[in-house]
């Protein structure tokens, strides 16, 4: 299986195994017989990923999520959980995107897409690297949390307390964390998103 060790753990297109396998009479069939041996995985139509028994590697969700639809960057409770910010395990890999919403399901999880204007989207990404092997873009610690308040449906928050008590109860984040937060992703965000004022009041909170 060396042909598709070479492939690590990057997603590719459909044309990219086809080429690897162009010394068969019907590469289709072939591409067909790695799937149905679980030697490659589905991600969706047209795209796939080799199985973590022939890479030999762990599979990363989070760059799945940027090769599955685009643009788009991994955040809200994904990005959170990522930095350690919230305790819960979590189930899908939430991103946000300037295209229109979307959601996938394969073998490998559940992945999300939430549509965000484009000024707002690109105040606060950053590019993650991993084990200088490949890389992912993902929301900054800041970025993630504002996503999440901006991106929760009917959440109506009144005063620095009401947020204090949202981060803590519902989202179990860790809040001496704020002390680390940079201010002005979230002042950027407050100048370019919805729901301002509830952001205004977590931007008080970070500079208490």
């Amino acid at each position: 299986m060396e042909t598709l060790e070479q492939l690590g753990v990057i997603p590719v297109d459909y044309s990219v195994l086809r080429s690897l396998f162009s010394d068969y009479s019907f590469p289709q069939n072939k591409i067909a017989n790695l799937e149905r041996e679980g030697k490659i995985v589905r991600l969706k139509r047209g795209q796939y990923i080799v199985s973590d028994k022939i890479s030999r590697e762990l599979i990363s969700p989070e760059l799945i999520a940027n090769h599955i639809y685009g643009p788009s960057y991994v955040s809200m409770e994904s990005a959170l959980r990522f930095y350690g910010l919230i305790p819960e395990q979590v189930f899908s890999v939430r991103s946000m995107t300037t295209n229109r919403s979307r959601r996938f399901t394969n073998s490998i999880g559940i992945f999300e897409y939430i549509t965000v204007n484009e000024r707002y989207y690109s105040v606060g990404i950053k590019q993650q690297i991993v084990e200088d092997r490949y890389t992912f873009l993902i929301a900054s610690p800041e970025k993630a949390l504002c996503d999440m308040i901006t991106a929760t449906p009917r959440l109506k928050l009144q005063s620095v307390k009401a947020m204090q008590i949202y981060l803590e109860e519902d989202l179990r984040f860790d809040i001496t964390r704020l002390e680390e937060f940079n201010k002005e992703v979230i002042a950027e965000c407050i100048q370019t998103g919805k729901k301002a004022d509830i952001l205004r009041l977590l931007l008080k909170l970070v500079k208490l």
